[in-house]
């Protein structure tokens, strides 16, 4: 049995329609359910944050997790596939009114994702001070917690919404298929069969 870890909301169903599409009957989590079984198949419903935790420790063999999560959290996973699921940028928001000056020695900037921040600012040689938030990131410019914000971008709308712009992108971002190291090799046919069913249905809906 393959243990699958998929992130909560439209990446999973998405993920779970290929493997209806590849499989045939019916995957599905109903309401609130954790885990799925289904014939060689064990699905575990879990945050999106999550997954390549489950995976790293190998609580689950293979999972579906964003690119902006595997660079943020750095992990050891082996990363087999881009599914084109779920397409976003990580980028920089700011005020409206304002345009990011990066002659300036320090920025701060609030954001979830320290490591890809911190990354990023180092590229540039500009001294950078992460706060870290969980949520309502749009907020942080508005009252002077932040001066820039690194967030998800999708249609750009939320920054809108909340009188940011994007100043600049940091990277695009997407669903991917990652595995196990040591599932890899233990279970590599099983792995390796999914992995080019899953790749024929990616190409074909590209």
């Amino acid at each position: 049995m393959l243990t699958v870890a998929l992130p909560k909301g439209r990446i999973a169903e998405q993920t779970l329609e290929i493997f209806t599409e590849i499989f045939g009957g019916e995957f599905s989590f109903e309401g609130r359910e954790l885990i799925l079984d289904r014939g060689e198949f064990r699905f575990l419903n879990v945050r999106n944050q999550d997954v390549p935790t489950y995976v790293e420790h190998g609580a689950a063999d293979i999972g579906v997790v964003g690119l902006d999560v595997i660079t943020e959290k750095e992990l050891d996973i082996i990363q087999l596939l881009d599914m084109q699921l779920g397409k976003c940028k990580v980028a920089i928001g700011i005020r409206n009114e304002e345009e990011l000056d990066w002659s300036r020695p320090h920025i701060k900037v609030a954001t979830k994702m320290v490591n890809i921040t911190k990354n990023y600012f180092a590229q540039k040689a500009v001294g950078v001070e992460v706060v870290k938030l969980y949520g309502s990131i749009e907020l942080a410019p508005l009252v002077g917690l932040a001066d820039a914000i690194v967030d998800i971008v999708e249609t750009g709308n939320t920054m809108r919404e909340n009188g940011l712009k994007v100043a600049e992108e940091i990277m695009d971002s997407s669903a991917h298929l990652i595995a196990n190291k040591n599932a890899f090799y233990a279970k590599k046919a099983e792995i390796l069969s999914l992995y080019e069913k899953i790749k024929d249905v990616v190409e074909k809906n590209a």
